[in-house]
């Protein structure tokens, strides 16, 4: 039989306690990385999902469906990282990350250092794993928020300084020898597969790899495999087999058992798919505009640059000219909704001025390419040193639905005030998934400044319902979203025009093309 299944059940093993001291040394680990299939399209500066992530949240702006996780457990050497590549090849869907327990390790005292150079230190207790920073990270990583990854260097027994950020999980393949040792962390698998590998075949490999890779005579590493490894796979990783809902015999080469779990996968994404732009379309119908929305002042001088970027006979020179006009108007009036405080300086004739400078710890610009990053230069004009973060979101042509592609944010984005840039709003769908991101990311709601040259009510409404405290700053806005979603009377594609390309026939407000290489 190539795949033998098992009844899942709710139960779970207790927290394991250690017992007799195991030692083992350090082995070649896997570590925890994202991967992304169809492959992706690189540049010097950017890479680009050449498939999207779809919304991971409804029209109210809260996740509603979390990351499927399948926990791969299994002895050491037992195929366990083979058939977690065997998964994702065969998958064939983008935004899947690897975590592996091996990241997890705790940081050894120095007692436990000296322990481990000597080959004293038991790497595979579940006393060396630090269970409360995974299943930390593994529940913000399924609820899909951005989380850090440590990078455990197992040359010196630490972890490195840099700590790797993976955000975006569709699917996470999590694999170690202890997956399924913890009970806290059993509750977060959707699916949990056991590798079976028999013990000889396992031997085999630790002998290939340790004589080949360690210089290490044959026997050293079965005095090893007995005295550790084997006791260790006894005692802690065979006993909770019984928690897998599928067991994989031969790993990595049972093509049937991988198959058998790539289309449960596939079922359980089906079921979780979303379709936020049909909802926004229905919502929020004559309802008033949020307090939340900020105007520009409808001045002869806005009302004419609007008469001009408007009319679609006015030359690409013409419209870059006055649109770079409406943005800097825009911008200025989006950084007077940001806190300041009193601030008193003397003056040159010896005098003090009470004037005020902003209350904040950082600013930072984040543009939905490709049309927002025509706003980045009048953000710099206004604002030194400002940091850049930028989103890419295309609208998939076949379901109508906004995917993130791409997205490269500055680090501790957190702590920051956010001016997300866009060009035009028409549904809001592109903005919610933008200002979803940023969330994601934990900058606060109340710190999100959503800026725009031009708004369709129904785009206005679509964010100020999903996020109340985003306040959104435009210099007009358009009361219909024709059945395409092209705002009325609307600019036209604001991207096309600025940098002179095409648009496609079926083209919307918020489509974002890929930006030229």
């Amino acid at each position: 039989m190539s795949a033998i299944l098992h009844g899942g059940g709710d139960g779970s093993l207790d927290r394991l306690l250690p017992s007799a001291s195991m030692g083992l040394s350090p082995r070649k680990r896997t570590t925890s990385q994202c991967k992304s299939e169809p492959p992706l399209l690189r540049t010097s500066k950017r890479t680009i999902y050449t498939a999207g992530r779809p919304p991971w949240y409804n029209e109210h702006g809260a996740q509603s469906k979390e990351a499927f996780v399948i926990g791969l457990c299994g002895g050491s050497a037992s195929g366990k990282t083979t058939v977690a590549r065997k998964i994702i090849e065969a998958l064939d869907v983008p935004w899947v990350v690897l975590l592996s327990i091996d990241s997890f390790y705790k940081v050894l005292s120095p007692e436990e250092q000296m322990l481990a150079a000597r080959n004293d230190y038991n790497f595979d207790h579940p006393d060396a794993f630090d269970f409360d920073l995974l299943t930390h990270t593994l529940r913000k990583l399924k609820q899909g928020k951005s989380v850090k990854i440590p990078v455990y260097d197992f040359t010196t027994h630490g972890r490195q300084k840099e700590w790797k950020t993976v955000y975006g999980a569709s699917v996470i393949i999590f694999e170690g020898i202890m997956s399924f040792a913890d009970k806290a962390l059993l509750q977060l698998l959707d699916m949990k597969i056991f590798v079976e590998t028999d013990s000889d075949i396992r031997l085999v490999r630790r002998l290939r790899r340790d004589i080949t890779e360690r210089g290490r005579d044959i026997e050293g590493v079965i005095k090893q495999y007995n005295k550790f490894v084997k006791p260790a796979f006894e005692q802690y990783i065979e006993p909770t087999m019984r928690l897998a809902d599928l067991v994989v015999p031969r790993g990595g080469g049972n093509m049937v058992a991988i198959d058998l779990i790539v289309q449960h996968v596939h079922s359980q994404l089906e079921e979780r798919e979303l379709s936020v732009r049909a909802a926004l379309a229905s919502a929020h119908q004559a309802q008033p505009l949020p307090q939340t929305l900020s105007v520009v002042e409808s001045t002869p001088q806005v009302r004419g640059m609007h008469t001009i970027i408007r009319n679609k006979e006015t030359s690409r020179d013409e419209f870059i000219f006055y649109s770079k006009r409406l943005m800097r108007l825009l911008i200025e009036r989006a950084l007077s909704f940001l806190p300041s405080q009193v601030h008193v300086v003397q003056t040159p004739q010896g005098e003090d001025y009470e004037g005020r400078s902003f209350h904040g710890k950082r600013i930072t610009g984040v543009s939905i390419l490709r049309a927002g990053e025509t706003m980045e230069p009048a953000l710099r004009a206004v604002c030194k040193d400002v940091r850049i973060g930028k989103i890419l979101i295309q609208t998939n042509q076949d379901t109508g639905e906004p995917e993130l592609h791409y997205l490269r944010l500055p680090k501790d984005i957190s702590e920051d005030y956010v001016i997300l840039m866009d060009c035009t709003v028409s549904t809001g769908a592109a903005a919610m998934m933008a200002v979803r991101v940023l969330l994601d990311h934990d900058v606060q709601e109340d710190k999100i400044l959503l800026v725009s040259l031009l708004m369709a009510e129904m785009g206005v409404h679509s964010v100020a319902y999903a996020f109340p405290q985003v306040k959104i700053i435009t210099t007009a806005v358009d009361k219909k979203v024709n059945d395409v979603f092209h705002i009325i009377p609307g600019i036209g594609n604001f991207g096309d025009r600025y940098f002179g390309t095409d648009a496609p026939p079926d083209w919307s407000d918020e489509d974002i093309d890929k930006p030229s290489c």
